[in-house]
């Protein structure tokens, strides 16, 4: 079977037995302050399992792509070293919401396996939760005596809480679980050692295919299990390994999953991709580089169509992290030397045409994406070698020529002179600093293992020890700035609800009212760096939720009593509306009114739907290529990011303002349709955003059905007019394919106008109100350019005669011309043009002049280059010592060097001090 075949085969066969197939989520969660990527399958239905949404279906299965690179699953470094891990993988699941459980999951389970893959039932083995006495949990026997009737004793196994005890997390739902492995080693070698043996042992070749969870329990803070209401199932395979089995490989990479992106990158690089490569084999650094590069793509392309660029922080950063360490191993290993991995992309887009389209659909912006990251980490990877091997030179004289290493055709480290390897050699501890180590990976991307090469190749060694403790203090760093410890829920019982009966959540009125009478549902306290707040869930709350760009609400909770409560922000946590308060009331279960601030709502409204009519303009004028790719919506500005490759000139931007303020004027009703099937809603023609996560039903914004037709939760205006006018105040670059637009409206855009014009009116009348302010500016700007060149020929002309005058003034010092004098010129360039100058006449020389520049000290060195490499003069070192009498610092290059400082007061012990170096 193919990888295509055996992934159909699952959803049949579950579709068979009732279950919806449901799309996949996007691989970069939104509504979920606990995770930045989906990490496993059941991301996508945590509301159901935590009882903050109800089950659309009792059964549903799926195929779900995660990405485990961060957090407490991070399998990175492993990735392209074994067989059988991956950054971004497809977990194909069963889900039962309250419905089946533990029988017909473990029945299906074994028929999908025997029966319609055709498994040797002898290879296979499952396991079963041992129990847990310290946490008071049985023995899973119920799942012990299901498994006998499929299966031989011998094969079934007990597990320890680690292999068999599934967690989301500190707190919430867990279970069970009773996993199946699968045993591909040869014949022989079964025979020798049991595959029982080496179940859940890291052998990898006796794999863990599928795990079938039952969620019973919910643990609390306090670390205790309750029972849940209502019993799950939660089931994951994993594709990859699923199809090397059912293919009869022995890794997951000899899989037509990934051979055609191998062999792609074999041919391309004129190398043949051995998978039986072993550590120390000739091939093996190509085979890891190869296997690294095939995974590596589909992670960042499936990142980036779902929303997520690479970039300097947060998700982004963990993107740009995994895609540098796969450009890394393109240059380093296989030696291209121009940009290659973004040639994969559109071999990966091909391969999961009809699977995932949100990749194909985009494949042209990914790919430009992936292409400008490449081209950015080269020239930050040969700057990070560039500042590795100054450190090493930086303290040993040199020959004179340049040794600053850099990257040479092959994409190799060039090595330095024979000399500067033996002053290298002669320094007594050859070691790179843990500091330095750990800057090279922060900064320049480069992993510790790329500086332990780098160091050995000179001789030199590294400190993995200082290494390490400097993570660790980033790591720890990282973790104090974003600690937040949250409390349990704890539910608020109105006295027309039964004990424990948990009341119905969650009404939205926004969309009609700012205003609306609630209860309190329950809360929580929550500590942020030792910040108390406390987190409130209602039965009916206006109060729009973080979403789409648009910021959440502000507004007040006002108690019968008359107490007020500052709701200070608004949030989604998987299905729940969050507000944010800093204080509890007096009591909670009385009637409220919950009240969103009209004004910021308002404000918002405007911006958010002028992004909308900004995002039609903008495909009218540049193209329907255009796609938003991010945004940010709230009271006082809309930011819109978009997917375009060349900067919107003046004229286009003209073009959009102009295209959306006649939308305004034209004062369009606002068309909303709630509850649109989703398909009906995609047939019609609507705009949907990739990397969202749509349902079955959808909300339909339209401006004019010929303009602007969006797929949209946010607030919006109820006809155009009401956003008073439009105006952009900054187009700019974001990533690589991706600009931004900011923009105002309504009360802002009139007072950036008013600003604009009382700004335009203080300069004419400066100018003496001239009739054309643009001729009489230039006029200006041309005067100001004629007394610059004429003060710039008064310098040079004065630079000149100094020339001639400081020539005289050389000193003869064991055959040298020293001239330290201090000189009167406005400004670097001109004392620079003089000592170049005076270089060019007098043979021999070292020259030291000092000048104070705007009110600041300024010392200039040169000396002759056959005194650099005769007497062993060095400019850049000698400033450095100067500079300490005019407390400041500088550097330079072995014949030609600067400094600065703060103290005018020292300049003529630094021009004393000059002459030490020679005599």
């Amino acid at each position: 079977m193919t990888a295509t075949q055996i992934r159909q085969a699952f959803l049949d066969f579950f579709a068979s037995k009732g279950h919806v197939i449901v799309p996949s989520a996007p691989i970069v969660i939104k509504n979920d302050p606990t995770l930045m990527f989906t990490n496993a399958g059941m991301n996508q239905f945590k509301d159901i399992f935590l009882g903050e949404a109800p089950a659309k279906a009792p059964r549903v299965t799926d195929t779900q792509r995660c990405l485990r690179v961060s957090g407490k699953h991070n399998d990175l470094e492993e990735v392209g070293i074994d067989t059988y891990h991956h950054t971004m993988f497809e977990m194909l699941g069963n889900w039962s919401f309250g419905d089946y459980f533990k029988k017909d999951a473990i029945a299906w389970s074994w028929e999908l396996l025997t029966e319609v893959y055709k498994l040797d039932k002898d290879r296979l083995y499952v396991t079963y939760f041992e129990g847990d006495e310290k946490e008071g949990l049985e023995k899973d026997t119920e799942t012990y005596e299901l498994w006998k009737q499929y299966v031989d004793e011998s094969h079934i196994l007990p597990g320890n809480k680690k292999d068999n005890f599934w967690e989301m997390g500190e707190t919430g739902p867990c279970g069970p679980c009773s996993e199946v492995h699968f045993d591909s080693r040869p014949d022989n070698e079964r025979a020798e050692v049991s595959g029982a043996a080496l179940v859940n042992a890291d052998h990898d070749q006796v794999i863990e295919i599928w795990n079938n969870v039952f969620m019973q329990f919910n643990r609390v803070k306090d670390g205790s299990l309750h029972p849940l209401p209502n019993k799950h199932v939660d089931t994951g395979m994993g594709f990859e390994r699923l199809v090397r089995v059912l293919q009869g490989k022995t890794s997951n990479y000899d899989t037509d999953v990934f051979q055609p992106m191998i062999q792609f990158i074999a041919e391309k690089s004129n190398k043949t991709y051995n998978s039986a490569a072993k550590p120390g084999d000739t091939d093996w650094a190509d085979a890891v580089a190869m296997r690294v590069l095939a995974d590596h793509i589909r992670a960042i392309s499936f990142a980036i169509a779902d929303g997520q660029l690479p970039a300097s922080n947060k998700a982004g950063y963990v993107i740009r992290r995994i895609l540098r360490r796969a450009v890394r191993y393109s240059y380093q290993t296989l030696g291209f030397k121009e940009p290659f991995f973004n040639e994969l992309v559109p071999l990966l887009a091909e391969q999961f045409k009809g699977v995932f389209d949100e990749l194909y659909s985009q494949k042209n912006f990914v790919q430009k994406v992936i292409l400008e990251e490449e081209v950015a980490f080269l020239r930050t990877l040969a700057a990070g070698i560039r500042i590795f091997n100054e450190y090493t030179v930086k303290l040993v004289e040199t020959d004179g020529t340049d040794n600053i290493a850099a990257i040479n055709g092959d994409n190799k480290i060039s090595p330095l002179t024979n000399k500067q390897l033996q002053n290298i050699n002669s320094i007594g501890n050859r070691q790179i600093t843990g500091e330095i180590a750990f800057e090279l990976s922060d900064t320049y991307g480069f992993p510790i293992d790329l500086t332990e090469l780098m160091a050995r190749e000179k001789g030199w060694t590294v400190d993995t020890e200082g290494f390490n403790v400097a993570l660790q203090l980033q790591k720890e760093r990282s973790r104090a700035a974003t600690t937040v410890d949250t409390g349990d829920w704890i539910f608020v019982f109105r006295s027309d609800q039964e004990e424990n009966e948990e009341p119905e959540i969650i009404e939205f009125t926004g969309y009609d009212d700012t205003k609306t009478i609630a209860h309190v549902v329950k809360y929580r306290n929550v500590n942020t760096k030792g910040k108390e707040q406390f987190q409130i869930v209602l039965d009916r709350t206006p109060f729009y939720a973080e979403s789409g760009g648009q910021v959440g609400d502000k507004g007040e909770l006002v108690f019968p009593n008359g107490e007020i409560i500052e709701v200070t922000d608004t949030k989604k946590e998987n299905g729940l509306i969050v507000h944010f308060v800093d204080k509890l009331p007096a009591t909670l279960g009385d009637a409220l009114t919950a009240m969103v601030d009209p004004e910021k709502r308002n404000s918002t409204n405007n911006n958010h739907s002028a992004t909308h009519l900004l995002h039609a303009a903008m495909k009218q004028v540049l193209g329907t290529h255009v796609n938003q790719k991010g945004s940010l919506v709230n009271a006082d500005y809309l930011r819109f990011d978009f997917s375009h490759f060349a900067k919107v000139t003046e004229e286009e931007l003209a073009r959009i303002e102009a295209i959306v303020n006649e939308k305004i004027r034209q004062n369009i009703y606002l068309q909303e349709e709630r509850s649109v099937p989703y398909q009906q809603a995609i047939s019609s023609g609507v705009t949907a955003l990739f990397g969202e996560k749509y349902g079955d039903f959808v909300r339909v914004i339209t401006f004019d059905a010929s303009f602007s037709k969006e797929l949209c939760g946010g607030t919006h205006v109820k006809a155009t007019g009401q956003i008073g006018y439009f105006k952009i105040v900054s187009e700019s670059a974001v990533a690589a394919g991706v600009r931004r637009i900011e923009a105002i409206t309504g009360i802002a855009a009139e007072n950036y106008i008013n600003e604009q014009t009382k700004l335009v009116q203080q300069v004419k009348e400066l100018l003496k109100n001239p009739k054309d302010i643009g001729k009489s500016i230039e006029s200006l700007l041309e005067e100001n350019n004629r007394l610059k060149k004429e003060i710039e020929k008064s310098v040079l002309e004065k630079s000149s005669g100094l020339k001639d005058e400081l020539a005289k003034k050389a000193e003869n010092i064991n055959g040298i011309n020293f001239i330290a004098q201090r000189v009167e010129l406005p400004n670097a360039d001109a004392v620079k043009n003089l000592a170049y100058n005076l270089k060019d006449i007098v043979s021999d020389l070292f020259l030291v002049l000092a000048a104070e520049i705007n009110g600041k000290p300024n010392i200039t060195v040169m000396i002759a280059e056959n005194l650099v490499k005769d007497k062993g003069l060095h400019a850049g070192n000698i400033v450095k010592e100067l500079a300490k009498e005019v407390k400041g610092g500088g550097g330079g290059q072995p014949f030609y060097a600067t400094a600065g400082g703060s103290d005018v007061s020292g300049i003529d012990n630094a021009l004393a001090k000059a002459k030490t170096f020679i005599v």
